[in-house]
């Protein structure tokens, strides 16, 4: 197993691609901690992980809210002990053209999806730092690199994500400490799910490998960034997307 014995939050882990982070890692021997604004989602990704021989908890966590993370990342050091890997996956998304955007739906955005991950990174860092060692594994997009219409919040949260990666792991590399970042690109999940059928077609037209990817494909990069195979890689955006970007 390539995380026997080692302690994992994932947020956003209630449905897609964060749940099927969580249970990847639970699969290869990790403790699993599953963070979800609701907790009901999170407590049946947990019991999904503890069916598959892990220790697991569940938080209810608004992770937009540094107090709420502290406690959630308090509560997994009080339960395991320590904090070895730390998935950024809490994402939201409020499209609409710039000139239509309310401050609200720009807002909401970089705050799960960029502040959320500042708020989690800053809750463990002392604790990875005293242990020297750990991983953080921020899910950026490709959306982040090419950018899109219409989601000019979203990519720059997801465009934030990789400068939030590429300055932390610069920051702890001393330390035993690699942050590192993943770009996926068209991942089929119920989010995508009720997108039209002409949009997935048109979409479909832009990935040279000619079809979409699976939760699955974006958790074997997170477990190999989480694993010990990674050991030399930090600050560094891998690109799950069937060549979409490149």
């Amino acid at each position: 197993m390539f995380l026997e014995d080692k302690v994992a939050i994932v947020t956003g882990a209630g449905r897609g691609i964060g749940r099927e982070i969580a249970l990847t890692f639970a699969r290869e021997g990790a403790r699993v901690a599953v963070v979800d604004i609701r907790e009901e989602t999170a407590s049946e990704t947990a019991g999904e992980a503890a069916a598959a021989g892990a220790d697991s908890i569940a938080l209810g966590t608004d992770v937009s809210d540094a107090k709420s993370a502290q406690e959630a990342v308090d509560n997994v050091i009080d339960k395991f002990g320590r904090v070895d890997i730390l998935v950024n996956n809490a994402g939201v998304t409020a499209d609409g053209l710039i000139m239509k955007m309310s401050d609200d739906s720009w807002n909401r955005v970089l705050d799960i999806n960029l502040k959320g991950a500042f708020n989690f990174i800053k809750a463990v860092v002392r604790k990875m730092m005293k242990q020297r060692s750990g991983r953080i594994i921020n899910i950026s997009s490709v959306v982040g690199i090419m950018g899109n219409a219409g989601q000019a919040n979203y990519a720059a949260s997801k465009a934030g994500l990789i400068g939030l990666t590429k300055s932390v792991a610069k920051e702890l590399a001393s330390r035993g400490v690699t942050v590192n970042a993943i770009a996926p690109g068209f991942i089929a999940t119920q989010m995508t799910e009720s997108l039209p059928d002409e949009v997935k077609n048109k979409m479909l037209g832009f990935i040279p490998v000619g079809s979409f990817g699976a939760p699955s494909d974006v958790a074997n990069a997170a477990l190999f960034l989480a694993s010990d195979l990674s050991d030399y890689i930090t600050g560094q955006v891998i690109v799950v997307d069937g060549g979409m970007v490149m």
